[in-house]
């Protein structure tokens, strides 16, 4: 019941969104024109708005749009002349492998230097740890990234500037993890991408953390003598993961989402440079593909964020039981 009550709320939010990209997408830039050039005649520029489906009534467009989508059908971009849906899933396995790595590196260093500062505030690993997250915080992405690029590529000589590397196709499935120019040009994008999560996971930490060693159970544990690795790691530690999921989870889909910009500094191939370059010609069918599936995204991440609360936190399914 918890599942399907989850999936029947996210059916209204999936529909707003479709909605709102399809109808503010519809309104900006001319496809048709993009098309055709400035020398296209009017009987042009009617045959090909009756080809796309353009000449009809904004709900009947919307409307064939939904319909198209529950079967698969995305559209053909306006830009390329290729199926939308293709061009999603021949870009996605480098947005996913960018994305995957720069939240578990987020994750990762988040976790240890958020513990770190909290069992040892006054440190100072702690308080260069700490003056050096404000940078992560204060920074723009564009900006590290450029810096990134000027320092590892321009200087040193280090690691590309741009591109995915050479790429091992499985199936479907392309990747540059397999690689070693695959894994030297993903190292940039990912860390740019992963450093303002770095610092957000790792304050999180920190304050929850501290919150929870001055709480009464812990008191209680140090009390009864227990070791302080068994009441830091296994007690502290473990009441802390609650809403550190709650965020994680949510980073997540904001780092797949939001790549746009890293992918657009180190052109890197993925869907979020697809996206900027439909944005440039009014390729309206890639543009409201890409927030719907990102709206989807979205409510399969926070599904499972909600599934997994039932795991690290008895509470919820006391109370679930008790119903």
């Amino acid at each position: 019941m918890f599942l399907l009550r989850r999936l029947l709320q996210a059916i209204p939010v999936l529909l707003v969104t479709a909605f709102l990209s399809f109808a503010a997408f519809r309104f900006i830039g001319d496809p048709v024109q993009s098309m055709l050039g400035q020398d296209a005649t009017a009987a042009d520029r009617a045959e090909l708005m009756a080809a796309l489906g353009l000449d009809q009534p904004f709900p009947v467009q919307f409307w064939n749009f939904i319909v198209n989508v529950l079967h698969g059908d995305f559209g053909f971009s306006t830009r390329i002349g290729q199926p939308v849906l293709g061009l999603i899933l021949d870009r996605l396995p480098a947005t996913l492998e960018l994305a995957v790595l720069s939240f578990v590196v987020a994750l990762a260093l988040g976790m240890i230097l958020g513990v770190t500062t909290a069992l040892k505030p006054q440190s100072w690993i702690s308080r260069t740890v700490m003056a050096g997250s404000l940078i992560g915080v204060s920074l723009p992405n564009f900006l590290i990234g450029i810096g990134l690029i000027y320092v590892f590529s321009v200087q040193l000589g280090w690691l590309p500037a741009f591109g995915r590397g050479e790429t091992v196709q499985i199936g479907w499935w392309s990747t540059g993890l397999l690689t070693v120019s695959g894994w030297k040009a993903i190292l940039l994008p990912a860390i740019s991408l992963s450093l303002f999560q770095v610092t957000l996971i790792l304050r999180l930490v920190r304050a929850e953390m501290t919150e929870v060693l001055h709480s009464d159970h812990i008191r209680f544990a140090r009390a009864r003598g227990l070791p302080d690795r068994m009441v830091n790691f296994r007690y502290a530690l473990k009441n802390t993961l609650v809403p550190v999921i709650t965020v994680s989870g949510l980073q997540l889909g904001s780092i797949i989402a939001f790549a746009v910009v890293t992918e657009t500094v180190f052109q890197w191939p993925g869907i979020g440079l697809l996206f900027i370059n439909s944005v440039n010609f009014s390729d309206v069918p890639i543009m409201a593909t890409y927030l719907l599936l990102t709206a989807v995204l979205f409510v399969v991440i926070n599904l499972i964020v909600d599934l997994l609360y039932y795991l690290f936190d008895p509470r919820l399914r006391v109370k679930a039981a008790g119903r």
